[in-house]
Order: C-alpha cells, then sequence, then structure tokens
C-alpha cells in the first residue's frame, strides 16, 4: 500500500504541472511499475493532445505486459477528440490498474472501469481519491453543473479592507503575493471585473511572468450600460481576448463599436440587482469559458456571493490596518442582519506568501446565497 500510495502521489504531481493547459479537459497523469521498477509515466500536457496513458504506455512498450498502472482519473471510455484509453489499457497487458477517482463526465461514469473488469484487469478505485477530486475541482463542477468554476479572489487588509475610502487600493499585498496572482491568472480560462474597475484602474488584466510563458486569460467585462470605454486597455484585444457581458437593452451602436475591436457581446436579462449572474455564467459556459477568477470589487463579489455562485476563495490577507468607517469591504450591497445569514466556509489551506498570508476556503456544500 505504501507503494501504491507513493506511485499515485508521482501520478497526481505530474498531472498539476499542466495547471491551465488542458481545459476544458482534467488535468491527468499515469505511472506504469513492473516489478517495483516505473518502466513509464505520462499526463495530459494540453486539450486535443494525447491522453496521459498514451504517453505512459509509449514510454513503456513491452515492459508495461505484467505492470501496474497507476492512473489519477477513471480512463475514458468514448471517443472524443481522442481514441478511449479504456480500450488502449485493456489491450496493454498490464494485470492490474490502480485509480485514483471515478470519471464524472456522464460519457464515462464507470464504463471505464467496467470495460478493464470485464477484461479480467484487477482495478482498484479510490487512492488518494480526497486529493485526486481536488485537482480536478473545475472538471467536475464543470461535469455536473454545466457552468464555469468560479473562484473569489481578493486582497484585504487584516481589518477586512480592500481599499481606502477614495477607492486606494495599490497596493495592499508585497510583490510575492502579486506574482502568486499572476500564477493564478495563468491557470484560469478568464478573469472578471466589474466595468467600475475598468473606468477607476484601466487594468490590462493580463498575466506577468518574466520567468516563463504565460497565458493571458480571457478578460470578462460586466458593464449593464457598455460603459467601457473605446480607448482602455481591455477594448484593445490584441494581447488577449475580451468579452463584454451587457445587458439586452444596452446600445447597439456602442456595442457595435467594441465589435470593430474585436471585444465579443454577450447579452443576459437584468434583475433588481443587475445583470443575472446565473445566465451570465450559462453564456460564459456555452462560448466555452470553463473557470473563472473574479477580481472585481465589492459590488461584483456581492453579486456572485448574494448568488451563491462563489464556488472557492482565495483570499490575501496583508499585515495593514485601514480602519475608518467608510473604507472599502470585500462584499458590498444590501446588510443582513443575523450571523444566521452568514455563507459558511470550510477553511482548507493557509499559506504564507512574503509577508502576507493567503487563504483557501470552500462554501459548505448546500449552502447558497440565492
Amino acid at each position: 500500500m505504501h507503494n501504491d500510495q507513493t506511485y499515485m502521489q508521482l501520478a497526481l504531481d505530474l498531472a498539476a504541472t499542466a495547471r491551465g493547459n488542458t481545459n476544458p479537459n482534467p488535468l491527468v497523469g499515469a505511472v506504469i511499475v513492473k516489478d517495483g521498477v516505473i518502466v513509464g509515466t505520462g499526463l495530459h500536457r494540453k486539450a486535443g493532445e494525447p491522453h496521459a496513458e498514451v504517453h505512459a504506455f509509449r514510454m513503456a512498450g513491452e515492459h508495461a505486459q505484467g505492470a501496474t498502472l497507476y492512473v489519477t482519473l477513471e480512463p475514458c471510455s468514448h471517443y472524443g477528440k481522442t481514441p478511449p484509453c479504456a480500450n488502449l489499457v485493456k489491450e496493454s497487458g498490464v494485470v492490474r490498474v490502480v485509480i485514483a477517482m471515478k470519471d464524472p463526465n456522464p460519457s464515462v461514469a464507470g464504463r471505464g472501469i467496467q470495460l478493464l473488469q470485464d477484461a479480467g484487469i484487477e482495478v482498484q478505485v479510490g487512492l488518494l481519491e480526497e486529493q485526486a477530486l481536488r485537482l480536478n475541482e473545475r472538471f467536475i463542477h464543470n461535469m455536473l453543473t454545466s457552468r464555469p468554476f468560479v473562484v473569489s479572489k481578493f486582497a484585504m487588509t487584516l481589518d477586512g479592507k480592500i481599499a481606502t475610502a477614495n477607492g486606494h487600493s495599490k497596493w495592499i499585498t508585497g510583490e510575492a503575493a502579486r506574482k502568486n496572482v499572476h500564477e493564478l491568472r495563468h491557470e484560469m480560462d478568464a478573469i472578471l471585473v466589474g466595468v467600475g474597475t475598468v473606468l477607476a484602474d484601466n487594468p490590462k488584466l493580463t498575466t506577468r511572468l518574466d520567468d516563463r510563458n504565460s497565458k493571458n486569460p480571457v478578460r470578462i467585462i460586466l458593464d449593464s450600460n457598455l460603459q467601457t470605454p473605446l480607448t482602455s486597455h481591455v477594448a484593445n484585444t490584441t494581447e488577449a481576448k475580451t468579452i463584454i457581458v451587457t445587458s439586452l437593452e444596452a446600445h447597439e451602436e456602442k456595442a457595435q463599436s467594441l465589435v470593430a475591436l474585436g471585444v465579443e457581446i454577450v447579452r443576459v436579462g437584468k434583475n433588481e440587482r443587475g445583470l443575472k449572474i446565473e445566465e451570465v455564467l450559462t453564456k460564459l459556459y456555452d462560448v466555452g469559458i470553463t473557470d473563472i477568477l473574479v477580481e472585481g470589487g465589492g459590488a461584483v463579489n456581492a453579486s456572485f456571493l448574494r448568488a451563491g455562485l462563489i464556488d472557492k476563495f482565495i483570499v490575501y490577507v496583508a499585515p495593514k490596518v485601514l480602519g475608518g468607517e467608510h473604507s472599502i469591504n470585500p462584499f458590498r450591497g444590501e446588510d443582513v442582519t443575523s450571523m444566521d445569514a452568514a455563507m459558511q466556509l470550510d477553511f482548507s489551506d493557509v499559506q504564507k506568501i512574503g509577508d502576507d498570508f493567503c487563504l483557501i476556503a470552500y462554501p459548505q456544500m448546500g449552502d447558497e446565497r440565492a
């Protein structure tokens, strides 16, 4: 069992190295072991390219005969952009397959496991399952909800402020934490802010990592009335794609002016709180957005919170105290009158990055703010 865990951990570590590159596909790693020797390894590097099992079996060659395959996700049993991996495994000559987790994709849903068992291969499922589930939280969420996985990211002072009363916020955290944010941007399909952030800061919303090539996420702007200036950085689509989500009533002439610059316009309905956030997410998923880093201000954060559509919180806490009655909070909007109305979270991780702390938390299952 100790060796099983060691090999599966290696497979998980391999899979994680492709973060941000496989969407909409899952992160998958594979390790093939024969007589205590690793004879093949592989990972799914990019959507459309060979799956992890293919790379591992190419490396193992004839040594796969009589070996054990460790794979982080159930081998697929359906035809997509590549042939089903379950058939490859069945024909490889391995005698045992250890799988971290079943595939939540309805097109697979245990059929890959059944195919292997029917072929007489010993199959074990569930080793380091919790780590595998966390690794592919985005993919699992996509499969179960057909919506993007939403991460609320913000930096705040120790007393919970994201800006001074006049809106000044540069910089709350130190350089190390800000670099970590660019790592996050590299891993995500999209980054989302409200038009207020565009008007106040004119941000580029791109990824800047000096030590390697970085991927720019799609920039999503919530802009009910199409106030985004044609001269703003986000309207310049030479570096990164921009989607502006606006209302059904927004001015068509301004929309066409933005489209002429390469901006994509998505229209959704409104309610008393503004744009309908659930419809926003549905429309974005339809155009291929699988996860979103919400970096908006307090109003945008509140719209996702009250809709119960935040799937993960990443919060940077700086060793600073602003104080004051009018300093800006991470979540604005209407006040609640009871602690019972608070969203209940489970803290998952905390780490020190430079002088700051980074907290990761998830809403408790069933906790919604509709």
